[in-house]
């Protein structure tokens, strides 16, 4: 599985849209600096998606997500692909006994298909909102989750790269 995190806050993200002829589209803007984080990880071989919601990015938080895709995926051995961030590395992080991590080099999320998730999220469900309250990013932000966690079809147009999955895991 590969993991990452994603910010999602109050503060707007305008984007191009479409409009009357001759009409300039009106797009409201925030400069409000909360922010909650999605957890994700996910699997191009089978398109799961095990996502959580939690408040910031830390050990803390890491460690709960990592509990939760333990307990949900309890009897399998996830491999689970992650980029340098200090909490991945950190020594207060308790790895499952059914996991262990592989990490992506320095600098290099173009490698981490959950990336091309929090795009989607970004353009489908965030462009040229404004939100009132972090509790409605977290309530736009758990409705998309929840519409993308079941639809394997966009997972895997997203996340089933070629290289990945002709990755040979069984190599000696």
């Amino acid at each position: 599985m590969f993991q990452d995190e994603g910010r999602f806050g109050r503060i707007s993200d305008p984007r191009r849209c479409w409009g009357p002829p001759r009409v300039r589209p009106d797009v409201s803007a925030a400069l409000v600096r909360e922010y909650s984080y999605a957890y994700a990880a996910l699997s191009p071989w089978d398109d799961d998606l095990d996502s959580l919601i939690l408040p910031d990015a830390s050990t803390v938080c890491m460690n709960v997500f990592l509990k939760e895709v333990a307990a949900r995926h309890a009897d399998e051995f996830i491999v689970m692909v992650l980029d340098g961030a200090g909490w991945h590395r950190a020594k207060a992080l308790q790895m499952p006994d059914n996991m262990a991590f592989v990490f992506l080099p320095p600098y290099s999320p173009e490698l981490n298909p959950v990336e091309n998730l929090w795009g989607e999220l970004r353009e489908k469900s965030f462009h040229n909102r404004v939100f009132d309250s972090l509790d409605a990013v977290e309530d736009q932000l758990c409705d998309a989750l929840a519409a993308f966690e079941p639809d394997h079809e966009r997972i895997h147009r997203l996340a089933a790269w070629q290289w990945i999955i002709e990755l040979n895991l069984n190599a000696n």
